[in-house]
């Protein structure tokens, strides 16, 4: 279990990612994995047309699965690098202060796409702009751009490709963006969930809340505060609501965002 102790909000990015992968379930019998490596000889020659570094993710496997030959070329890094620790490694090279909003952008999206039929999904890609630090050890403006390439027979998304670039744009002082782009119609969808959760927890709650983010699991806590398991449950359930939250991460990364706890 997931000790949220000592969860930053600036960090949270690779715990809700992964979270989320990790709760992603697939019948790879119907998974048509030459698809996969179609997508694989498409995306190495636009890569080497574009000159961009693409990556395919596979969400069956929660990893990267394909980096085209140019992947080094972006940040600098050794291929050896990145191939070994895959995701985890680019996690590593994101601007501290830029993790947070890229958390709430992402967690806004996942559930924009939610929304989405099957055939709007494959139509639009999500554009984020931040600061990650390449091998010189100086941190640069990047745009990765996510696109669904393939879903499964239930409409999961299945294999995702990203495509990385400098951004013209190398303003240190400028913020995340995010577009979510429909590429068919050139409309731009809202790229953050205009939510503003209930600022008015009880007592109990917030008690509750700050030592979920301490790790006390429900037992813990309930005796602790001296209630039954299920009233703490209640209450975990409540601050859920009230914050829009689909799991206990995202209430403490809402919470600290709102200076509740």
């Amino acid at each position: 279990m997931t000790n949220n102790k000592n969860i930053d909000p600036r960090n949270a990015i690779y715990e809700i990612v992964m979270k989320y992968m990790a709760g992603l379930e697939f019948d790879a019998q119907y998974l048509e994995y030459d698809k996969l490596e179609r997508h694989k000889q498409v995306v190495e020659t636009l890569a080497g047309l574009s000159n961009s570094s693409i990556q395919i993710f596979d969400l069956n496997e929660k990893r990267i699965v394909f980096f085209s030959k140019n992947y080094a070329h972006i940040l600098g890094y050794n291929r050896e690098e990145f191939e070994a620790l895959n995701y985890a490694f680019f996690e590593t090279k994101i601007h501290p202060d830029d993790k947070y909003d890229l958390a709430m952008f992402g967690l806004s999206t996942l559930k924009l796409f939610k929304e989405l039929s099957n055939d709007e999904k494959l139509n639009h890609k999500v554009v984020y702009e931040f600061r990650m630090l390449n091998a010189s050890g100086n941190y640069v403006r990047v745009i990765d751009q996510y696109q669904i390439l393939e879903l499964d027979t239930t409409g999961q998304i299945w294999l995702m490709m990203s495509t990385l670039d400098l951004s013209p744009n190398q303003d240190e002082e400028s913020l995340v963006k995010c577009q979510i782009h429909n590429f068919r119609t050139g409309k731009i969808l809202p790229s953050r969930v205009d939510h503003k959760p209930s600022l008015e927890l009880t007592k109990r709650e917030l008690e509750v809340l700050t030592l979920v983010k301490q790790g006390l699991l429900s037992k813990e806590i309930s005796d602790k505060l001296f209630i039954s398991v299920h009233t703490v449950n209640t209450h975990r359930q409540r601050f859920l609501e009230k914050l829009g939250a689909n799991n206990t991460i995202e209430a403490i990364i809402f919470a600290t965002k709102y200076g509740l706890i």
